[in-house]
């Protein structure tokens, strides 16, 4: 009999395994490399991919309800489309979320670096960062309620980081008027709109609700109210912060502070002068970046889990340990990917080739959630029609030079499973 994990989160620990999975990366670099693309127009670009984040999330949602098993879009585009559209979801899962969390620990120990003024070569940042990985993931391997409970720790201390940043602009700076007006009179629509496409992947977390289907408990109403609560809460911290950041500095020089040493909110938070408050957004920064950490071993992990007992990967990915839960194997191999990204790769092209694929991934959710039986489905037809459409008009905002490797990996997939249904036949 196959093993199952276990069903140890509830609502409170799911909408904190959603908000971890959003608020690192995302909202310490991302809005500065839309506000960049954008100017003030980043405030609509944030309403525009909020907008869309929530027809996805309601498609994860009743998808999770339905079929609540690890994987995502992965088991669901099986479940609900054929093997070709379910592997395509997984695969470009991996490659997305592999690369943001080699970025989430290059950036945990670039704001390490900086807190503590040292001056580190490039070999001993990676040196640092294969060791912080290694820890992280050993903590995952160990099990989902010590990984949760880390988890709630991580976010809480992030979150009260961002909120003494957005209290202490609004006491020295007063209310964030002037960005709101300029949000449409700054930009074009077309730089509104690849800002959107770029901000997409800041928004993508709370999918890791619907990833750890199997280990939520009574998911067909806690997984759809966390995943709607999770989203809720993001929108308003987004907009609230990137409001502050560019009130204090201005849409262009927030922008440009991607080319300093420091974190882009750690730049706005200096601009306040305050002698304490550069040092708690820069703490709140690393939390951020071990809460994205954190939470894409444990998806990542959960989508290996879930290709691997259907031997698109092999099947020994699949074992979870009679002790601690955990399918220890998946979780160190998701561990070892994301190992040589932290050796190598281009932040910037990493983002943009992350929201690349990240839309082609929710595509393929928006259009599972078409195929859902009537008697399943929670939300009408029109939210995934909505978010299939959302997700292909805003991948036509990508720079080619994205997609042309995002179409080869694809391929490269495709080809790969394609060989193993030869080999082995899925179950």
């Amino acid at each position: 009999m196959e093993a199952s994990l276990r069903r140890d989160i509830r609502t409170p620990g799911a909408i904190l395994m959603g908000l971890g999975s959003i608020v690192g990366t995302g909202i310490f670099v991302s809005i500065a490399i839309a506000t960049q693309v954008a100017g003030s127009g980043i405030i609509v670009a944030i309403g525009i991919v909020a907008l869309l984040a929530t027809f996805n999330g309601l498609s994860s949602a009743q998808l999770a309800a339905a079929h609540p098993v690890s994987g995502g879009t992965y088991a669901y585009g099986y479940r609900f489309l054929n093997s070709w559209f379910g592997f395509t979801a997984g695969w470009m899962f991996m490659i997305a979320k592999s690369a943001s969390a080699a970025t989430a620990v290059l950036g945990t120990i670039a704001y390490l670096s900086y807190a503590l003024q040292l001056q580190l070569s490039a070999g001993m940042q990676i040196l640092m960062g294969l060791i912080l990985l290694f820890l992280m993931t050993w903590m995952v391997s160990r099990g989902i309620s010590r990984s949760n409970t880390a988890n709630k720790v991580i976010v809480g201390i992030t979150l009260v980081g961002l909120a003494v940043f957005v209290i202490a602009g609004l006491f020295m700076k007063g209310l964030p008027v002037e960005p709101i007006t300029h949000a449409l009179s700054d930009t074009s629509w077309n730089a509104i709109l690849y800002a959107s496409a770029l901000m997409f992947v800041a928004y993508t977390g709370y999918g890791r609700i619907a990833t750890l289907g199997e280990e939520v408990a009574e998911p067909r109403k806690t997984i759809p109210r966390a995943i709607i609560l999770a989203m809720v809460c993001i929108v308003l911290l987004y907009l609230s912060v990137s409001l502050t950041a560019i009130h204090l500095l201005g849409a262009e020089a927030f922008g440009n502070t991607l080319g300093g040493d420091a974190a882009p909110l750690v730049i706005a938070a200096q601009a306040l002068e305050l002698p304490v408050i550069g040092w708690i957004v820069t703490i709140a920064a690393i939390t951020a970046m071990l809460g994205v950490l954190l939470n894409l071993l444990l998806g990542l992990s959960r989508v290996l889990l879930g290709m691997g007992r259907r031997k698109d990967v092999p099947s020994g990915l699949a074992v979870i340990n009679n002790a601690s839960g955990s399918p220890v194997a998946a979780v160190w191999v998701t561990g070892a990917i994301i190992a040589v990204l932290v050796m190598s790769g281009d932040v910037v092209f990493t983002w943009s080739f992350s929201a690349f694929t990240v839309l082609i991934y929710y595509a393929i959710t928006n259009l599972s959630a078409l195929m859902l039986p009537e008697d399943q489905r929670l939300y009408p037809r029109i939210i995934p029609v909505l978010g299939l459409f959302g997700c292909l008009f805003l991948t036509g905002f990508i720079e080619m030079s994205i997609w042309l490797p995002g179409l080869a990996c694809i391929a490269v997939g495709l080809i790969w499973h394609a060989v193993a249904r030869r080999i082995q036949p899925t179950v």
